[in-house]
């Protein structure tokens, strides 16, 4: 009887074993380059491009900055170099 009972936790012992394989790696190292790019993507950003394309549309810099690098058609950079809305919002 104690031999029976031995085997058979034996038995579930390895089963459990078997089947206990961690679902996620230890490590960022170890895991897949996925899951490494998803967890490394920035966050949704609070801006979307809604057609506004003017200055005075705007409430600040970040915002300007967002649709003048996203948004297709904004008239918010008279002379071209990379900085909307100097005069409103980014001086």
């Amino acid at each position: 009887m104690v031999a029976v009972l031995g085997a058979v936790a034996a038995y579930g012992y390895t089963e459990y074993a078997r089947w206990s394989v961690p679902l996620a790696p230890a490590t960022a190292a170890d895991a897949p380059a996925a899951v490494t790019a998803l967890q490394e993507q920035a966050p949704a950003p609070a801006f979307r491009c809604d057609g506004r394309i003017h200055c005075s549309q705007m409430t600040s810099c970040t915002e300007a900055t967002y649709f003048l690098e996203n948004c297709p058609g904004t008239k918010m950079d008279g002379d071209d170099d990379g900085i909307p809305c100097e005069r409103q919002w980014c001086q």
